[in-house]
């Protein structure tokens, strides 16, 4: 029962992370067309939650963590550990490789800029960080998708033995 719980709640906070990468996602074509100023005040406004201190930041986390701690609790349930393994992998390559080689430096950055200070290279630093979050979503969803195949690997066949 405590195998199943922890797979429920791994589950659930990586879809919560893949979804919040995906709001991220949904938003990229948008903001491309948004001026420096405009794109400036809504990183600075509209985010405050996704990340530290904000829930978002203990979704993330949570997301990376539980499924590290799900790969040592399958480790001797294969296939399934090999799934979990490719998924908790994939959750690892978004965060934290991507997320502070990519993302947390344009945070830095804009943070520190205001509607009447916009950042000269603005424009490559927003590319930075609306593509690192699409790249983020696609290795989310690949995370989570891993981690599903893995429980249903996991399940015994119904009917299984029976003519």
């Amino acid at each position: 029962m405590f195998l199943r719980t922890w797979r429920f709640i791994t589950l659930i906070f990586v879809a919560l992370f893949m979804g919040l990468e995906f709001a991220h996602t949904l938003e990229l074509p948008a903001k491309m067309q948004d001026e420096g100023a405009f794109y400036v005040a809504i990183q600075n406004s509209l985010y405050r939650y996704f990340g530290a201190p904000g829930p978002g930041a203990w979704i993330t986390v949570g997301a990376v963590l539980s499924a590290i701690a799900l790969t040592v609790l399958v480790r001797n349930r294969r296939p399934a550990f090999w799934w979990t393994l490719v998924g908790t992998l994939c959750l690892t390559i978004a965060f934290p490789l991507i997320y502070f080689v990519r993302i947390e430096p344009v945070n830095g950055v804009i943070e520190q800029a205001t509607t009447r200070s916009v950042p000269k290279d603005w424009m490559q630093l927003r590319d930075q960080w609306e593509y690192a979050h699409a790249t983020n979503f696609i290795f989310g969803l690949a995370g989570f998708s891993a981690l599903v195949i893995s429980v249903l690997v996991d399940v015994p066949e119904l009917g299984k033995g029976k003519s």
